[in-house]
């Protein structure tokens, strides 16, 4: 069982991950701070406070009735390492060519909700990651659960709004090796939960 600083760090890491890879988001926040501004990108970057509650909330209630199938929870878990060993291989394969920043004007925070809604990326995690995780960390305590989710947004909402200051600073970090040394990284850790993610599933189906 996880301690309660685990959880804390588990959502950090999850949460830095997916606030630097390259994805929908990240351009369109990239694109409007280049475009208009640091304040019209953070619009961009706090777009997950407002969209992924409703996901959470559904994605729980799903959840909610596969707890009593071990069976469910490994696919469920088999899935979550899927996820992380493919999203980290995308990440090792990251070069500056990836990144697209053309995207049309509009409110900026209406974009950002559009973006994430429209994006299957929060979906996944949840129901393979996030989802089974909240879980977990309820049976230790309702403290956990908080400390994951607070680690979580706080580094997924706060890497993408650091990215912003310095986009609008240095418009070529972006394109710098040490934002792709970072991605590449990240990437690595992602494999390496995915496996961990391989040996619950396995766990799930006393395999081992």
């Amino acid at each position: 069982m996880l301690d309660f600083s685990e959880f804390l760090f588990l959502g950090a890491f999850l949460g830095l991950a997916a606030g630097m890879s390259p994805g929908p988001l990240l351009a369109v926040t990239i694109s409007e701070t280049l475009q208009h501004g640091k304040w019209e990108g953070i619009k961009v970057a706090i777009s997950p406070l407002i969209t992924d509650l409703p996901i959470i909330l559904f994605i729980l209630y799903f959840l909610s009735h596969l707890t009593n199938y071990s069976s469910i929870i490994g696919i469920i878990a088999f899935s979550g390492a899927s996820y992380l060993i493919y999203s980290g291989v995308e990440a090792l394969k990251t070069r500056p060519d990836s990144i697209e920043l053309n995207v049309e004007k509009k409110d900026a925070l209406k974009k950002g909700i559009i973006v994430n809604f429209g994006n299957p990326h929060p979906y996944i995690f949840w129901i393979s990651i996030g989802g089974p995780i909240i879980f977990k960390s309820l049976h230790a305590h309702i403290s956990a659960t908080i400390l994951f989710i607070l680690g979580f947004y706080s580094f997924l909402v706060g890497s993408k709004i650091v990215i912003t200051l310095i986009v609008e600073k240095s418009k070529s970090f972006i394109n710098s090796k040490y934002y792709f040394l970072i991605i590449h990284m990240l990437g690595i850790a992602q494999i390496v939960f995915g496996l961990a993610f391989i040996k619950m599933g396995l766990e799930s189906f006393n395999v081992i």
